[in-house]
Formats: C-alpha cells, sequence, structure tokens
C-alpha cells in the first residue's frame, strides 16, 4: 500500500467500503486504470470503452478563472481533474506535483482543473480556499464543488483522486490518493502527443520526469481520529467514558488510563457533527499513538502547548508549524503540522489548550 486517501465521510454508511485491514475504515489504497494509453498509433485508438468526461456542475465559486474562460480554456485541453480539500493531508501531499506538472505542460496543451469538494464547513468559504492556493502556489483554475455535485457526477468517493481526459474529453487514467507519480506523468505526456498528433503540431520528444521526492508512509500507524459524533460513528476513537453526546456541552474528565489509537478530552466541550468545541477557557487532549508525523485540523484561535511523553515537545520532534519552543498558535481553519520524525514510533501525546471556542476536526498521521 503506497499512497493514503479519505474516503467520502457523506457515504460511509451507505458504501460501507472495506479497503484491506490496514485500512482501519479510511486509510491506504493506490488505484490507477490505465487502457489502450501506449498504443504506437495515437490517431487510431478505441475509445468505445471510455467514458466522456462529466461536466462540471454546481459550482458554487471560480478561482483563477471565471466560468467563461474555463469554458474556453478546457476546449481541446488535455484535463487533469484534480479532486482534493484543502485540509487532507493526502491532498496537500500531491499538490508540489500537480502544481510541477502544470508548470511544465501547461503550454504544451495540458489544462489542470483543481475540483474543491469540501469535508467540513469551513472549507466551503472562498476566503479560505483563496489563502490555500496561494499558500501551496496555485496558479491553475480551482472550482468550489460546495454541494459535491460535480463529486457525485464523476461517480467519486475519495480524498484526492486523479483523472485526465484527452483532447476529446475521453477518461483515459484515474488515479486514487498519493503516490503513481511517475506513472501518471507519462500519461499526460502520452496524451498530449495524442493531441498533438490529431492537431498535426510538431513536439519534442517527452522529457525527463518530474523529480520530487515522495512522502514515505508508516505502514502501521494510528488511522484518522475523528471529533464529531457523526463523522466517528461506528469507531471506537474516543477512549473518555463521557463517550460522544451528540449536541451537548459535556464534562471530561480525565481518564485513568489511554488505550493506543484513542483520544481523551479533558475539560468542557461541545459536541458537534464534525467536531469538538472548547467550551471552558482551557481544556487538553491526550492521545497515545504510532506514527512518525502528526497533523490536526482546527477552527478559532488558540494557543497550543504540546508535551510529549510527558515533556515539552523536542525539538527534533517539531513539525512545521510548532512557532516557539512547544507552542503552536492557531488561528485560520485547516490543517497544522505538529509532530514531525524520522523514525515511526508510539508515544503520548497531551496538547494543553488555551481559547475558549477552539474547535477540533480530527487527527491525522503519517
Amino acid at each position: 500500500m503506497k499512497s493514503e486517501i479519505k474516503t467520502a465521510i457523506i457515504l460511509v454508511t451507505a458504501i460501507g467500503i472495506g479497503i484491506t485491514a490496514l485500512s482501519l475504515s479510511f486509510s491506504t489504497l493506490d488505484q490507477a486504470n490505465v487502457s489502450n494509453i501506449t498504443s504506437s498509433d495515437s490517431t487510431n485508438i478505441d475509445k468505445s470503452g471510455f467514458k466522456k468526461a462529466p461536466d462540471l456542475v454546481g459550482i458554487a465559486h471560480y478561482l483563477n478563472t471565471t466560468p467563461e474562460e474555463l469554458a474556453q480554456e478546457i476546449e481541446g485541453k488535455v484535463v487533469l481533474y484534480d479532486i482534493w480539500t484543502y485540509s487532507c493531508i493526502n491532498c496537500i501531499r500531491t499538490l508540489p506535483y500537480i502544481t510541477a506538472w502544470d508548470d511544465k505542460y501547461s503550454d504544451q496543451g495540458l489544462l489542470v482543473i483543481g475540483i474543491h469538494s469540501p469535508e467540513f464547513e469551513f472549507e466551503k468559504i472562498p476566503e479560505n480556499v483563496k489563502m490555500s492556493i496561494e499558500k501551496h502556489g496555485i496558479n491553475y483554475p480551482v472550482v468550489m464543488d460546495n454541494d459535491m455535485e460535480t463529486w457525485k457526477a464523476f461517480e467519486n468517493r475519495y480524498w484526492p483522486r486523479k483523472y485526465i481526459a484527452d483532447h476529446e474529453g475521453y477518461i483515459r487514467y484515474d488515479h486514487i490518493g498519493e503516490g503513481g507519480y511517475q506513472e501518471t506523468e507519462k500519461i499526460i505526456q502520452q496524451l498530449i502527443k495524442e493531441r498533438s498528433d490529431a492537431l498535426g503540431i510538431q513536439m519534442a520528444s517527452a522529457s525527463s520526469l518530474v523529480d520530487i521526492e515522495e512522502f514515505e508512509h508508516t505502514l502501521f500507524r494510528t488511522p484518522e481520529l475523528y471529533f464529531g459524533y457523526y463523522f466517528a460513528q461506528n469507531r471506537n476513537q474516543l477512549g473518555s467514558q463521557e463517550g460522544f453526546q451528540p449536541d451537548k456541552i459535556v464534562v471530561y474528565q480525565e481518564s485513568d488510563k489511554i488505550e493506543l489509537h484513542k483520544f481523551y478530552p479533558v475539560g468542557t466541550w461541545k459536541n458537534h457533527e464534525d467536531s469538538m468545541e472548547l467550551i471552558s477557557e482551557t481544556g487538553v487532549i491526550k492521545l497515545l499513538y504510532n506514527a512518525k508525523e502528526v497533523n490536526i485540523v482546527t477552527a478559532n484561535n488558540a494557543e497550543l502547548e504540546i508535551y510529549l511523553d510527558g515533556e515539552p515537545l523536542p525539538d527534533q520532534y517539531s513539525g512545521s508549524d510548532i512557532t516557539s519552543e512547544n507552542i503552536l498558535n492557531v488561528s485560520e481553519p485547516g490543517l497544522y503540522n505538529i509532530i514531525s520524525s524520522e523514525d515511526s514510533a508510539s508515544h503520548v501525546l497531551e496538547i494543553k489548550i488555551k481559547g475558549k471556542g477552539f474547535q477540533i476536526f480530527t487527527f491525522t498521521f503519517g
């Protein structure tokens, strides 16, 4: 298993996907479908077995483009549709490759379209998505699929997912999750060649592939932990004896013991469908995890003091968003990296929170 994906929460109860024993409901899958892609005669390919890419429907906002501009751009192009959402760590890890392909092939007939299909409510806000596309250097068009209508048109169930359509609009490639970057780029090169042959354009031979170091996942790691009672249904992830109490304010007491792959809030918290909100001025979250990387998805201003195995977070474990010593200041809603280390190990993570109104949605691990 090479790549990690997120399955759509809104479809969990209906779909019941059995990925593998390693998946732990939301885990790793690496899938690509490629057919007739390497035919030596690029002008004589039987496309009867391919579906046409659906129209982009139900789009709430257009970023880096307008509806009129996008309609003109898409005509006759090789199109890479990237279904993503900005607080998804798996999506974020793919972006350096996608932005590099956009830079490299956009003047050769490739059009990248980011289809931003949100998991959480704060991801539906245009200003939040704009900040993310600026942070990650995204210059290609991004459409905000807030009602998941384009997601459904593609019959998609995963974040991230890449579809590539040829210049006639047929979907010729489909890849779920991270990984497969060299394979994907070779498909881009082949479809650009098909397009140039069909249009009678002289193109230089395919160049070398983009060289970016790929993130190496830990095979045995804590699965994604959900703080929302709806998102976490059918998962035994909240270790506190008080449990989830939908839409109620709950005082969580400190637990005597901590089990692996479970989280333990302390303080007064309100249970939301997609998150927990700190009602008291201060609070604590504890968990015993196994991974080399820990990220959180949060909203609202707060100061987080991070401890590892009872000690202030050591420098060698500090994530990229730790600002000073063992402090993480969160403001904009999104994903923050707390722990980053070379090797996977089990540790007790303790987060001391100052900031009434702080919301936490998930922990993700690498």
